[in-house]
């Protein structure tokens, strides 16, 4: 671990745990695209598979990436309390033992929390639209136990990121008496 001058706190333990739950929101709905993609049953007719996902064919390429790169992001999410959050590590080519700048990792993140808040805020009411046409049998309930945690993502992800923020902020300026007299 590389030591860094005037390097903030470390993360509180919720932060941590807030951290690796939302790293942990996408498994269920990434399992799930996954078995899709390799043809097991997931409650699609092979009729909708083949015409609305392409799969087998270009869809299965598709549907596993996009697994692949939602977990990735959400990985992303621990560095926010780690120390590679604060310094890249030396083995990234060019950028490697520089400090990362704060609000190179919260602008992102604040983005990422906002948008992921918006999306996936429309599974909150799942059970209470009738999904069984898409669906055979118990799939679709099935479904949205898959994809509900993903409506944890963006507010575990903001919270996180103000907890970054807040530790990576420059000190507040004080007066010769002690008062801090920041706006």
């Amino acid at each position: 671990m590389t030591s860094v001058p005037n390097a903030p706190a470390p993360a509180p333990r919720w932060a941590v745990r807030c951290a690796h739950a939302a790293a942990l929101t996408t498994i269920p709905s990434g399992l799930w695209r996954i078995a899709m993609a390799f043809g097991l049953p997931v409650g699609y007719s092979d009729e909708v598979l083949r015409q609305d996902f392409h799969i087998p064919g270009v869809g299965v390429v598709y549907v596993a990436g996009l697994s692949v790169v939602c977990e990735a992001l959400a990985l992303l999410t621990i560095g926010l309390v780690r120390p590679w959050g604060e310094v890249v590590p030396r083995w990234i080519p060019f950028i490697g033992g520089r400090r990362v700048h704060p609000l190179a990792a919260v602008i992102p993140a604040g983005l990422g929390a906002i948008a992921l808040t918006v999306l996936w805020s429309g599974f909150l009411t799942w059970w209470s639209v009738e999904h069984r046409p898409a669906f055979e049998g118990p799939w679709g309930d099935i479904v949205g136990v898959c994809y509900q945690p993903l409506v944890l993502w963006g507010p575990l992800l903001g919270a996180v990121t103000v907890n970054y923020y807040l530790r990576h902020r420059r000190p507040v300026n004080t007066s010769p008496l002690g008062r801090s007299w920041a706006f």
